[in-house]
């Protein structure tokens, strides 16, 4: 679904990404993982466009996206819930959810699907109410409730249990192992909360200083040179 190689970034004179390369498959969850300020952020904002890069391709489902723009990536099936979540806070609910149909070619139904309140049946609690109003749990939930009205091929998750209650973490872990057996997806998970990560993970990425350094099947993740390489 996903293959990224020779990919370098730069803020400035920092080479802040250094000939990364990886593949993600359909169907499986990748858990992104390493210290503070390594570069997994800035790696998903160019996956996404929101970043240009030096130099390096990515390919989506077969087709060369390095130099599309965000939206152009989005109609294609790349969905993206940034670190922080970025609701509109003046919108409600409903309307927050109606903007992940933007990425659509016009003439699709807007009828948020069943399913996404089934996932999340806070949201469909709450439709009326302000998102700004949420707790950051429930923002969360709508991000990501957001972001699968794309109807994406590939979810990219940027930390998304920071700050977050432990009760709706579970929530969230419930719906991301919903959406890997449903086999139609890939998911891309940066995450600092380990156990959330060891629990889901089809296979893992470590990085360090812009780089990939390591990467290994789900069951080899709680190895000691992975905790290493987690360790602040």
């Amino acid at each position: 679904m996903l293959t990224v190689n020779g990919l370098n970034h730069y803020y400035g004179g920092s080479h802040t990404l250094r000939d990364v390369a990886l593949e993600i498959s359909t169907g499986s969850c990748t858990a992104l993982l390493g210290r503070n300020g390594v570069g997994k952020s800035t790696l998903l904002k160019c996956l996404m466009g929101v970043l240009n890069v030096r130099a390096g391709s990515i390919v989506f489902n077969g087709q060369d996206v390095t130099h599309l723009a965000p939206h152009a990536r989005a109609r294609l099936g790349i969905a993206y819930v940034p670190q922080g979540r970025e609701i509109f806070p003046r919108l409600t609910v409903e309307e927050n959810l109606l903007t992940g149909f933007a990425s659509q070619k016009q003439g699709n139904s807007r009828d948020i699907p069943g399913d996404i309140f089934e996932m999340f049946p806070v949201l469909k609690e709450m439709r009326g109410r302000r998102g700004g109003d949420l707790s950051g749990g429930q923002q969360q939930q709508l991000a990501i409730a957001r972001a699968l009205l794309t109807k994406p091929k590939l979810l990219i998750l940027d930390e998304p249990t920071e700050g977050i209650q432990p009760s709706i973490i579970k929530d969230i872990e419930r719906v991301i192992r919903r959406l890997t057996e449903r086999r139609d997806m890939a998911i891309l998970l940066v995450e600092q909360y380990f156990d959330f990560a060891k629990a889901l993970a089809d296979q893992f990425l470590i990085m360090s200083r812009g780089e990939i350094v390591k990467r290994g099947q789900g069951q080899e993740i709680e190895s000691e040179e992975v905790r290493r390489y987690l360790a602040v």
